[in-house]
Order: C-alpha cells, then structure tokens, then sequence
C-alpha cells in the first residue's frame, strides 16, 4: 500500500547548457575510494582486475568491464563469485539475454563515471541542476500532446559558445515492450535489479528533468515501472502518479487514458487513492481553524 503522500521533489523542468560542476564528482569519489588503486585527481583508478565479457540482449552485443568495477552491483558480485578461470584464459563470461544494450550502457557508464549521458550538471549562478546539452529552451512540461518530443528536435539547438549541443533522446525502443519508453525509467529499473540505489536516485531525477512527452509514451513507462520495480520501491511509481495528477486536464482528454483505465491494473487502483488523498488535502487546507 502507498503511502498518503506522492509528493516528488522530481519536478518537470527545463534543460539548458551544462555548467563546470557534475553531480557525478562525489559518487564517483566514493565509488574509487573503495577500488584497490584510487585515483589521483580526475585521473582513472589503475585497475587489473580480470576482464569480465557481457553478452547483452537478443542481438548478443558484447561488452567489456573490469571485475573489481562490475562488483560495485550486489548482482554482479553475486554472478561472478563462485565462477573460475577457463584453462588458457583470463576473462570471465556473463550473458544478460533480456537486457537492453542501450540500457546497459548507461549502467556500465555509471559504474565507471558515477554518471551517464547526458550527464547531471549544476547551473551555479541559477543554483539549480539540469541535462547537459540544452534539449528545450522553452521550458515545456513533462507531458506534450503531440507523439513525438519536440525537446529532441530543436533547430535552436546549432551552437553553445562554439560547441555543438549533444541533444539526446528521452526514449528508446525496448524489444521487451515492443514501443517506446522512457529511457530513464529502464535505466531506473535495471539499476533496481542490480542493486544500485544511487543509479535509481540518479536516473529518477534526470527524468524529472525532462519534457514534451506524449501521453501514450507516459503510460507505457508507468506500466514498465510497475512490471519491474517491487511494492517495497515506490518512489518511480509515485512519480508516474504525481505526474497523470499534476497533468489531469489532459489525460482525461486523451484516448489512450481511456484504454489504459479500462485495460485495469495496479498502476491505476494506485492512481484513484493517490487521487483521493490529493483531493482530501486540498479539502483539508479549505476547512477554516478554529482559534
């Protein structure tokens, strides 16, 4: 059961240019600290741990990563403890069949950089954090009634004080839904299963951080997130909630609301309390004190 509140400190924002300063610095600090060669400055640890081999998704896309790094995951750790060296060979094998090679991508580039791309970065003189590589300078909502993101094609986007802007979709073709989704709730979840909190905390506010996505795309993901987070792990799910709420106008004029609502599901009976609790604290905030 939910808790009363679904208030998210995730809001929708803007993205602008990236700034000096990354979110990444202090989690990838604690991240070496724990390695065997911490690195001096910036540079990168000196690592000669065995090469781990991952065959990924459908395709067999084929990954590289250090053991010592791969074994900051609890489910990495687990995979690799117990297996031995092949006669000849110095490499170990783990083969992830349904996982998404853009997906896994992200994780290893967390578990290297404390980041991934595009990157958590702070605007110091707004004192505010955002996306590198500016996708929307009009500062639209999460939601947009068109199908596609008008943040991810934006002629505005030519040049940034000399440099071209990296602009990156917000979504990707999951072969498991067969649609598209958001790309940081699949991140969110595969860091669910490999037990990487501060990667879930990471790709959850980098999604609040998004905007102008479609309403079928929304319930898509929120239906991903229910399917692949636990009751225990409310904090995606309540974000889909407080988001269908905060944007209600709209998805009670949309269609494929109507479906969804219809279809049934977890995600909506958990839509309906959060709706409830939200209209007894506007109730509440009405009611005149007595003194």
């Amino acid at each position: 059961m939910f808790k009363r509140s679904f208030a998210s400190k995730d809001r929708a924002g803007k993205s602008s240019r990236p700034a000096k300063r990354s979110f990444r610095d202090t989690t990838k600090q604690k991240m070496f600290e724990s390695l065997d060669s911490p690195p001096v400055g910036d540079a990168p640890p000196n690592l000669t741990s065995a090469i781990v081999t991952l065959v990924i998704g459908k395709d067999q896309r084929l990954f590289a990563a250090h053991e010592d790094v791969l074994c900051h995951s609890p489910f990495f750790a687990a995979a690799l403890r117990g297996q031995f060296f092949e006669p000849g060979t110095s490499s170990r094998r783990i083969t992830l069949p349904d996982e998404e090679a853009e997906v896994f991508s992200c994780v290893l580039e967390y578990l290297y950089k404390g980041d991934y791309y595009p990157r958590l970065v702070h605007d110091k003189r707004r004192d505010r954090w955002m996306l590198e590589g500016p996708l929307d300078d009009g500062g639209s909502p999460l939601l947009s009634n068109s199908p596609k993101s008008p943040s991810t094609h934006n002629p505005r986007n030519q040049h940034n004080g000399g440099r071209v802007p990296h602009a990156v979709e917000p979504t990707i073709f999951h072969s498991g839904v067969g649609d598209l989704i958001l790309r940081d709730t699949a991140v969110y979840c595969a860091a669910e299963r490999y037990g990487l909190d501060e990667l879930k905390r990471l790709s959850l506010r980098k999604q609040g951080l998004q905007s102008g996505i479609d309403v079928g795309t929304i319930l898509r993901s929120a239906r991903y997130a229910y399917e692949h987070t636990p009751d225990s792990d409310s904090r995606l799910r309540a974000h889909y909630l407080a988001l269908i709420i905060r944007s209600r106008r709209t998805f009670k004029r949309s269609g494929t609301m109507q479906l969804e609502m219809e279809a049934g599901g977890k995600l909506f009976f958990d839509l309906f309390v959060a709706m409830c609790n939200h209209i007894d604290d506007i109730a509440d905030m009405q009611v005149p004190r007595v003194s």
